[in-house]
Parts: structure tokens; C-alpha cells; sequence
């Protein structure tokens, strides 16, 4: 009788099933941009060494990766996680990214930012920069490390920017190479390090690619994670999440299974004579929801090549999701002369 009522209770009662424990979080689709899944996706929130992804990417574009980066003494402002580098010690600026992004050394933010940048706020300028360019709307930086100033000013962001920002970073293939790597050994001028991804996502989800960990106590656990699986390309961002390794598997499966990538756009369509496209156009999309594309042409007269003639864009469900630009591209005529034009030209010829 007992087992009766407990049956007839959990029939009754509704379960919640791998509720995600994020006081925000998102799903995004890498390659459409596409937002599958989110809450307080719009949020700002401090971000913790999440940061470091920023930090990461700006290095990577306005550095040299095999220059050898000397420590000086911006790195006893350190504090918190590092990689313990020392003052004097000489490592190329590739191996200080890893020591960023696997191990998060504070102390490694503040040598690549001084490097790079020349002092610490001429690389923050940097960072906010990239931010704007690549359309983080609110987000703001004000270290390269992620930690709490002491005036009390912080960096702060979205899920949604850093999903934009992993978006963005992922195409670099220095960036995917870097965030990937699960363990390396490094040597210094002074020692050998032998360092650990703490992004443990890579080593018990075999679908994970790259991501970043993040936490101080104010931001509690922050984390930004990658996937791949059947072509499909997906990022998870959490803030505040307690148990963010297993929401972000979580997550992934359940948009692996129930999703698939299709080509929406093909760059080797005829869009009519003259007029190219760059890249195809990728979307995630489940059973039963429409997409289709509606090309716009601009009415031009005799437009450069490599001008924007129009563009092709990609609704789902009803609403315009994505889109890529038609180029004017006419390409010069070239006498093609083969063997046999050439002799018939001579035969002629005489």
C-alpha cells in the first residue's frame, strides 16, 4: 500500500529533471549565433577569470606569440591563482597564454598585459576595445585578470557577451589550439611547469573543446565552456552556478539529441550573374521549425568589384535570425591559349 501511494505521488507531483543551478545562463549556437537556450541572459555580472578569454584573444591579435616576455615586477601585484612565474624569468608569450588560460595565473594576465600593451591600463584599453568591436553592449573591463580592484571596481559582463566573445575567439585558430589543450609542459628561463587544464569539462566530456573556469567570492563559480559533436557547434555560458560542470554536459546533450545543423545558405549558389557570397550560413535547428531565405538585391550601376550588392537572409520560424552579404565580383576574361590555338595561330600565320 505504501509503494502504491508513493507511485501515485510522483505521478501527482511534477519532477524538474537536471534543472540548470545558474543565477544566469545560455546557450548559444557558434556557428548561426543563434541563443537555443538562456535565462537573465542580458544580466551584467561580475565575470571572475572568465575574463581571461578577452585577455587571451586581444594577446593573441596584438602580440607576437613566439617573442620571449622578461617578468618584471608588475607580477607581485598578483594575487590568487597563478603560475608563479618570477621576477627576471623569460617565457615566449605563447607559453605565458597557457599558463592563462589552463592554470588562470593572475600573475600571467599582468606579464601578458604588460607586454602587450606596454602597461596594464594600455592593455585594458585594448580589451574594451575588442569588446566594442565585437559587439559586447554591456560589458565593461577593467583588469586583464578577472579579480575585484580595490576601489571596488570590477569587471563586469553577460552570458550572452561571453558567449559572443567565445564566439568570436573560437575562430582564431591560435585561441581553439590554446583553450583545447588539457596538459602541457612548459619551459622557462628558470624552470619546467608541467600544467593542467582546471576546464575539466575536457577530460570528462569528450565532446568539449576549450573554455574558461572562473570564481572569487563575490562572483562565485563562473564558466564558459565549448562542444562539438556532428558538426554541430555549441557554446554554454554560466554565472553563479554551483554546479556548472554537470549543467554544462547536461546542456550539451540535450541539444546534441534533439538538434541538428543544416546549410541554410550555400556560397556556390547562383544568386545571379556577377554576384558571390562568402560563407555558407549554418543553423541549429529541431523537427518541425521553418527556416527559409529571402535574397535582397540593391538596385547599383556598374558597382566595384567587392562592393555589397545585396544580402541573403535566413528567417526561422518568421524572424530574421542571420544573414551574409552578396558581393559584385566580375571576373577578368583571360585569353586561354592551349596547345592547339597556338599551333592552329602559327599554321595561320604562315
Amino acid at each position: 500500500m505504501k509503494k502504491l501511494l508513493i507511485f501515485i505521488m510522483l505521478l501527482i507531483i511534477p519532477i524538474k529533471i537536471k534543472a540548470i543551478s545558474a543565477n544566469a545562463y545560455i546557450v548559444m549556437d557558434m556557428d548561426s549565433g543563434r541563443v537555443l537556450e538562456g535565462k537573465s541572459i542580458d544580466k551584467e555580472s561580475l565575470i571572475a577569470s572568465t575574463t581571461k578569454i578577452l585577455t587571451a584573444i586581444t594577446a593573441i591579435e596584438y602580440g607576437k606569440l613566439d617573442s620571449t616576455v622578461r617578468i618584471n615586477q608588475d607580477v607581485l601585484k598578483a594575487y590568487g591563482s597563478g603560475i608563479y612565474v618570477q621576477i627576471g624569468e623569460e617565457l615566449k608569450l605563447d607559453d605565458l597564454l597557457y599558463g592563462l588560460m589552463l592554470r588562470s595565473g593572475n600573475d600571467a594576465a599582468l606579464a601578458i598585459a604588460s607586454s602587450v600593451g606596454g602597461s596594464k591600463d594600455n592593455f585594458v584599453y585594448l580589451m574594451n576595445e575588442k569588446a566594442k568591436e565585437i559587439g559586447m553592449k554591456n560589458s565593461n573591463f577593467v583588469n586583464p585578470s578577472g579579480l575585484e580592484e580595490n576601489d571596488g571596481s570590477a569587471n563586469i559582463s553577460t552570458v550572452y557577451d561571453m558567449a559572443i566573445l567565445t564566439r568570436y575567439a573560437m575562430q582564431n585558430e591560435d585561441y581553439r589550439r590554446i583553450t583545447g589543450t588539457k596538459e602541457i609542459i612548459v619551459k622557462s628561463s628558470m624552470k619546467t611547469y608541467k600544467w593542467l587544464n582546471k576546464n575539466k569539462l575536457l577530460r570528462i566530456y569528450k565532446y568539449c573543446t576549450g573554455g574558461k573556469t572562473g570564481f572569487t567570492k563575490k562572483a562565485r563559480r563562473t564558466l564558459v565552456t565549448t562542444a562539438s559533436k556532428d558538426g554541430m557547434n555549441l557554446i554554454v555560458v554560466t554565472f553563479n552556478d554551483g554546479n556548472d560542470f554537470n549543467d554544462h554536459k547536461n546542456l550539451y546533450e540535450k541539444y546534441f539529441s534533439s538538434y541538428k545543423k543544416v546549410k541554410v545558405i550555400n556560397k556556390n549558389d547562383d544568386y545571379g550573374k556577377d554576384i558571390k557570397i562568402k560563407n555558407d550560413f549554418y543553423l541549429v535547428v529541431k523537427d518541425g521549425e521553418k527556416y527559409e531565405t529571402n535574397i535582397i538585391i540593391n538596385n547599383s550601376n556598374n558597382p566595384d568589384n567587392g562592393t555589397i550588392v545585396g544580402k541573403v537572409e535566413v528567417l526561422l520560424n518568421g524572424e530574421i535570425i542571420g544573414y551574409r552579404n552578396l558581393y559584385y565580383e566580375k571576373k577578368s576574361v583571360t585569353e586561354d591559349k592551349s596547345f592547339i590555338s597556338k599551333l592552329l595561330n602559327f599554321i595561320k600565320f604562315w
